[in-house]
This record gives structure tokens, sequence and C-alpha cells, in this order.
């Protein structure tokens, strides 16, 4: 049997507005048509656009610069205090096993890990021989000694130092840093010129002390709210 284009057009019903469709066309539908295989009509195809998954940034165990031990206890216990802080983006972290000529206060973005590192004083109740390193800790009142723990920032007042910023002590260790005093401020004796004098800092009251420059950025990265972690490692 012998079957013409006149033939498929007449079975499919279609008149004279066959002549609009292309011959190719026909001829690409005819052999699904006749099997009963393919529709005359067919949807269009619809691309599909992938969807590719996000890729977050990957921030490292520990910021560079920063022991990786000492940041996983800052880290448990920016967790552990979470409902005293009002802000969680960066925290200060002060790495009181190193000595007073080295920058070992850092101010950490958590969420890029990016790191500024300043100086800062210790009490000199914690290092009586002024040897530039931090022999012990303690939270009396009196000892002149830096407290351990964590502190969260508070406001800000006028005071011996000039503008100063008030901490309050969120531990066991160091929940006597509101009634000791324990403030972060400017110190003439914190300023980095003193270590290539003395080769180390002077030694504050217990306090956060930081050169000038040093004491305003802290101030203004921190601001009222967030989390201070001080420690040392055995």
């Amino acid at each position: 049997m012998t079957i013409n284009r006149r033939d498929i057009l007449r079975h499919l019903g279609i008149g004279g507005g066959a002549a609009l469709l292309s011959g190719a066309a026909l001829a690409a539908d005819i052999p699904g048509l006749l099997t009963g295989t393919k529709p005359f009509a067919t949807e269009p195809l619809v691309p599909v656009t992938p969807v590719l998954p996000v890729v977050q940034p990957v921030v490292p165990a520990a910021p560079i610069g920063v022991n990786a031990e000492l940041f996983a206890r800052a880290k448990a216990a920016l967790e552990r205090h979470r409902p005293s802080l009002r802000h969680t983006d960066r925290i200060g972290i002060a790495d009181f096993s190193a000595p007073s000529r080295e920058s070992r206060f850092h101010v950490v973005e958590l969420a890029t890990g990016q790191v500024t590192s300043h100086y800062v004083a210790h009490g000199r109740g914690s290092d009586v021989a002024h040897t530039g390193y931090l022999e012990h800790f303690s939270n009396d009142f009196g000892s002149n000694a830096t407290s351990s723990g964590a502190y969260v920032t508070d406001g800000y007042y006028e005071g011996k130092y000039g503008l100063s910023m008030r901490v309050n002590g969120l531990d066991w260790s160091n929940n006597n840093a509101l009634g000791r005093a324990i403030v972060v401020h400017q110190a003439w004796y914190a300023e980095p010129e003193m270590i290539g004098v003395h080769g180390k800092l002077g030694r504050s009251e217990g306090c956060f002390a930081f050169g000038r420059d040093s004491h305003f950025q802290v101030m203004r990265a921190l601001g009222e709210g967030r989390m201070i972690y001080a420690d040392k490692l055995a």
C-alpha cells in the first residue's frame, strides 16, 4: 500500500491550511503518527536550569594568629553565655599565655575569621616580679590581678584614663569584675614604645589596658554587649 501526502492530510482532517506546514516538519511526524506512538501536536521542550549548591566561605578552625585551643575555649564560652550577649558577630580574645611584648589581644570577626591584634597589659598582681608574663589569675578584691573567663562589654564612661568601657564578668572566676572596677582603658604604660625601651609593657591593676590607638580600635570594634574572653593555656 502506497501512502502519499494527500492521503495523510485527508486522514488528519487538515484542509488547505496544511500548506503552511513544511514538508520537513510533516515528514518528521509521519512515522509516529502511523504507528500511534507519537501525537501530532507535542509540547515544546522547556530547558531546565540546574540548581547549583551555594558554596559557603570556608573559615579555618582557628583564625590565623590565634591559638586553636584558646579559640575553641572562647567559642564554647560564647555559646554558654549567648543569652547574656547582645551581639555575637565578633569577640575579643586575650591570650595571656603570651608575654606582654606580643600583640596578644585579638578581635575576631567570626563570619570571616578576620583578626586584628593589639598589645594589652595584665595586672601587676598577676606578675609581681614584673617579668612581662602573667603568672596567675585572681578574682579577689585588692589583688590587682587579671581575672580569667568571659566578660560582656558594658557602657562607656569618663574616668582617670579618659573614655573607658566597663566590663561585667560572666564566670565564677571573674564575677567580681564590676565591683573591682575592671575596665577597658587607655594607659601610657601600654603604648608599644614601652616594648622598645623595656622589652615589655607596664602593668595595670587588673584592667585591660591598651595604648591610645589600640584602645579606640578595640572599643569601637566591640562596642557594648559583646564578649571578651581572657585565658592562659598551661
